[in-house]
């Protein structure tokens, strides 16, 4: 495989461009060249920066023959989700109705990227108010999975994890507020960490109004990547202190050491859904891995998952409809409007009495956690139990999407009790990647990044064999296995 700077990782652009070993501009013409190539058939990219981020390719380059400090992301390229503020761009959020819609300012996550020296080279594709599991809009179109073009590339920063897979950069912003991150990164086998919440600061300054208490407290900010390394380091940047959000919090990124073996607990626990053997495969995989990689791993009985996955959609769902709802019906499609009507269908919605009573359940539940959490410091568990779904698998009826949800209670679920959790890839399902999910204690994405990279190591890069089958190369064994 030639080395064309598409190809790299944030982790080694960065250190050539700090080493003088390629220009960012350089750089910049590699990944914009790869986007010319195929963003216009899988639609990742749905506004593109190309003379913008020449330019600023340009300046970097400037700045670092002048022996400026250079940041950590200097001269990397970078995409931002249509869902959070560009200054001076459109936050479409996936509607028509929002087009026009340009922010005043910088969103604090897109500030810690540019402060850090990222350049954004366009913004991604997301689904009709970021709230389905693939991603289309009336506005942008469909966005395509680079593996197969009628399977899902998740939601709904399905565009990130399209960009991320084809080689458009390194680092894709997504967000995550029922695995909005999570969906991507199984659909076209890639890394993300979805942060504890608090850890990265999120505000939409063209935002009109607040979002309810239970979307605070589940909604966060993120990066997709092909290597686990680009997540550490994104997850880094992106955690940058910003004083307009006050739930962030100032805790250090790199935990104190835990005593040597790192308990892992394997949660399969399947709670009626008819799981697929070659996803109860891929977590034996992943079991084992971390077994040779010195963890104790051990299969053990967590608290229960469903609890929070249901209340996801009896309380949360119903704080959703009420703030999201009336703009679906007046702005949205009728796709989604009729998905929107299934959401309330698979959970109970709660009046205002049980909603109170919901906030307040939500602190036992996460209290359970949090004590099994302090017993096993990781959890190891499917992220879907059943392998990749078709691309409008949620748009065909009520049963379409609750199996979709009931297959995916370790992500909504996750959400709810506000612990970070991430997901790697851990080969195929159904001749489609899959992936494998690891929670852990709130703040200590350094310990599920460090377990991921273990599994990392084991599997391979899955976007390197992508690209092996796009160019005819022969398949490196191990990570097509």
């Amino acid at each position: 495989m030639n080395q064309e700077p598409w190809r790299k990782s944030a982790v080694e652009l960065a250190a050539m461009i700090r080493a003088r070993e390629v220009s960012c501009v350089e750089v910049m013409r590699s990944v914009l060249e790869r986007i010319a190539a195929h963003n216009g058939r899988i639609n990742a990219i749905v506004a593109e920066c190309a003379d913008e981020a020449l330019r600023a390719a340009g300046q970097k380059d400037r700045e670092a023959r002048s022996g400026a400090t250079l940041g950590p992301l200097h001269g990397v390229p970078v995409t931002v989700k249509e869902n959070i503020d560009v200054a001076g761009q459109a936050t479409t959020n996936g509607l028509a109705a929002f087009a026009n819609l340009v922010a005043p300012d910088h969103a604090p996550v897109t500030r810690n990227l540019l402060d850090a020296g990222a350049i954004i080279v366009g913004r991604t594709n997301t689904p009709e108010l970021s709230m389905r599991a693939t991603t289309v809009n009336p506005l942008r179109g469909r966005t395509l999975n680079p593996w197969d073009g009628e399977a899902s590339p998740g939601g709904s920063s399905g565009g990130a994890s399209a960009a991320a897979a084809m080689g458009f950069g390194p680092i894709h912003h997504g967000n995550d507020i029922g695995g909005s991150l999570r969906f991507p990164s199984f659909a076209c086998g890639l890394a993300t960490v979805k942060p504890t919440l608090g850890r990265v600061p999120a505000y939409n300054p063209s935002a009109s109004a607040e979002r309810g208490l239970l979307a605070q407290l589940c909604s966060v900010q993120g990066a997709i990547c092909r290597e686990v390394r680009d997540v550490r380091l994104a997850t880094r940047v992106l955690a940058r202190g910003d004083a307009r959000d006050p739930w962030w919090v100032p805790v250090p990124f790199e935990g104190p050491a835990l005593d040597p073996p790192i308990g892992v607990a394997i949660a399969s626990a399947t709670h009626g859904y008819p799981v697929d053997p070659q996803i109860l495969a891929g977590l034996d995989r992943a079991a084992g891995v971390l077994s040779d990689a010195g963890y104790a791993v051990e299969r053990v009985a967590t608290p229960s998952i469903m609890k929070p996955a249901q209340a996801w959609f009896d309380v949360l769902a119903s704080e959703i409809d009420h703030f999201l709802g009336p703009v679906a019906r007046e702005h949205g499609s009728e796709t989604i409007q009729a998905i929107f009507e299934n959401y309330r269908r698979v959970g109970n919605p709660v009046d205002p009495a049980g909603y109170r009573q919901g906030v307040a359940d939500r602190t036992a539940l996460t209290r359970e956690w949090n004590v099994f959490l302090d017993r096993h410091p990781l959890v190891l568990c499917p992220f879907m139990m059943r392998p990749l779904y078709p691309w409008d698998h949620d748009a065909q009826g009520f049963e379409q999407v609750k199996d979709l949800f009931m297959s995916a209670i370790y992500s909504t679920g996750v959400n709810y009790l506000g612990l970070p959790a991430g997901v790697v890839p851990i080969g195929f399902a159904g001749g489609l990647p899959a992936g494998v999910q690891i929670v852990g204690r709130r703040f200590r994405e350094d310990l599920i990044l460090d377990a991921m990279e273990a599994i990392e190591a084991s599997v391979g890069i899955l976007a390197h064999t992508l690209w092996q089958r796009e160019e005819g190369a022969p398949v490196e064994a191990g990570a097509a296995d």
